[in-house]
């Protein structure tokens, strides 16, 4: 995961978008901080956290991670010779990921119920020098082992040994053999990924979001929304994973949390980048790139592609107007085996989660009913393989469906769409 910080000179490079399909909403916001997070600013890295409580320098905050830290968890606990033995001693040939923070290696373990039964999984192995990614380890451990969903990726446990060989900081998830969205949208890729299954995708992926937004007694802020987070099991159901930058939502009368920016350009949202105000909107932005990219193919920043299609933002814009302007944006890869009118009604979505202003985007559980609807009435054809989703049917109140139906959903289908909620600003 290539992560940046921000610097306030960015602020303007993110498409202006207006808040015409979503204006009708209206919250009540309190501008108290809930933390500084100076000495991350200091050292311009959030990679140097040595304790937990790092995590805020709100009391309550801190309260409510020790909270979160000791509730039940099912992970279980792996000594390092376990991990090297499941790993062929974490062989390159075995190698499926690298990045700042060390390498992803597959392995085999032997179920814990079952002894005759093996078990595929991933063991991502932290640098050795110092601290390195020590915040993100503590923080995946905590949210992972009591977060469960059929869309979140599931860590089966943690290696953390300290000896004469160095620090050892090790995450075992369970393996995930269709790799990520992002590496099925690369050209590399020489299968394309099929229109049905990105629709899919992205209906799981608002699922995950939806339930840690909303679904549990605290919240959870993903903060790094982005297709190489979203992994894809052997039903190609879609999970979210690496949970490294996660945050806890604000304390009951705060409506933000405040943090040292970090996140991946292209798909930072532009109030967080220029305040540095964390709320669970900027996920929603952050969802909203991400639908972009399962409808073009192309990445938020692309600096290899003509300067004017480098921001894929700023170049869908102009193609939002009519329905044959719209086809010059999706994927070529498709060749045309998609279908317009859900790919329309998908960018619409898209654009709400888009709107310039954070309080007027909508709740991921609401983006999931938009989604869910586009799904239930619309003929997407055949998925890359049969699809049998791990996640149970959503149902909810049928007033609170009706709501969100005549507030999101039908003016994103009727005529005049969601197309005019996205214009420069004059």
């Amino acid at each position: 995961m290539k992560c940046f910080h921000f610097s306030n000179k960015e602020k303007n490079e993110e498409p202006k978008t207006c808040n015409q399909i979503c204006s009708a909403r209206s919250t009540s916001s309190t501008s108290t901080s809930m933390s500084t997070d100076r000495d991350l600013r200091k050292s311009g890295s959030e990679f140097n956290s040595q304790n937990v409580s790092d995590f805020s320098t709100d009391s309550s905050t801190k309260n409510s991670f020790a909270a979160l830290s000791q509730r039940q968890s099912n992970l279980r606990v792996f000594t390092f010779s376990e991990l090297k033995t499941a790993t062929k001693n974490f062989s390159r040939s075995v190698m499926i990921g690298e990045g700042g923070f060390g390498g992803v290696y597959r392995g085999v373990i032997r179920s814990m119920e079952d002894s005759s039964k093996k078990i595929d999984i991933a063991v991502k192995q932290l640098g050795r020098r110092g601290l390195q990614g020590h915040k993100e380890w503590v923080t995946e451990v905590n949210f992972l082992g009591i977060a469960e969903h059929p869309n979140i990726v599931k860590l089966v446990g943690y290696c953390a040994e300290d000896d004469e060989r160095g620090v050892q900081r090790l995450l075992v998830y369970e393996f995930m053999p269709n790799k990520s969205v992002q590496d099925h949208l690369s050209s590399k890729f020489q299968k394309v990924l099929p229109w049905a299954t990105r629709v899919k995708i992205a209906q799981d992926a608002a699922r995950g979001l939806a339930y840690l937004h909303e679904g549990m007694d605290f919240q959870i802020i993903f903060r790094d929304v982005k297709s190489s987070n979203i992994l894809l099991d052997d039903q190609w159901n879609a999970k979210l994973s690496d949970f490294g930058l996660a945050r806890l939502g604000p304390s009951d009368g705060l409506s933000h949390v405040s943090t040292a920016v970090v996140g991946t350009i292209g798909y930072a949202a532009p109030e967080y980048i220029r305040t540095g105000r964390l709320t669970s909107k900027s996920d929603v932005w952050s969802f909203g790139v991400f639908l972009y990219e399962l409808i073009t193919g192309r990445r938020p920043l692309d600096r290899n592609r003509p300067k004017n299609e480098q921001k894929l933002l700023e170049w869908v814009r102009p193609h939002l107007s009519g329905a044959r302007k719209f086809r010059l944006i999706l994927d070529p890869r498709l060749e045309g085996k998609y279908n317009i009118k859900t790919a329309q009604k998908l960018a619409a979505v898209a654009n709400c989660c888009l709107v310039r202003q954070a309080k007027t985007r909508p709740k991921m559980s609401e983006i999931l009913e938009m989604i869910n609807k586009i799904v239930d009435t619309t003929d997407n054809g055949s998925p890359l393989l049969p699809m049998k989703s791990l996640a149970p049917k959503d149902a909810p109140e049928r007033s609170k469906r009706e709501r969100i139906k005549m507030r999101f959903v039908d003016p994103i289908i009727g005529e005049s769409g969601c197309w005019s909620a996205w214009r420069t600003r004059q």
